[in-house]
């Protein structure tokens, strides 16, 4: 059993509480902006569309904290977070490549996750097919 299926648990918390630390752009949209991107928005929609994106990426923070403690959920918690990221990731890397210089903490993190979460999958599938 790898390293990674025995820590999933710990693995999945961790991600998770970084993960949520997003809901700060459901309190202070501006700020959030200015600390991940390097710029603000000014139209008033700007700040009810960067609470929703705060907001559903910390629910991927709260799946993925859910998934830790229920082995049942687990799996499926797993796989919709790592979409989740995968889609962000091609996001920034098609059209956010100006943001780059100020994103990359996120997209080192993200990749890391995706990939772990990536080789938990694999290796659960493995273990599973051979029963």
């Amino acid at each position: 059993m790898s390293i990674i299926v025995r820590n999933i648990k710990w693995i999945m918390l961790f991600a998770g509480v970084i993960t949520c630390t997003t809901f700060f752009a459901v309190i202070a949209p501006q700020d959030a902006l200015l600390n991940m991107f390097g710029s603000g928005l000014t139209e008033p929609l700007a700040n009810l569309v960067v609470r929703s994106w705060g907001f559903l990426i910390s629910i991927m923070g709260i799946l993925l904290i859910y998934g830790a403690f229920n082995e049942d959920s687990r799996m499926l918690c797993v796989i919709t977070t790592g979409i989740s990221k995968i889609g962000f990731l091609f996001l920034i890397l098609i059209f956010g490549t100006d943001y780059i210089d100020k994103l990359w903490v996120t997209v080192v993190f993200d990749s890391i996750v995706v990939l772990t979460l990536a080789t938990y999958v694999v290796s659960v599938k493995r273990t599973v097919g051979k029963i």
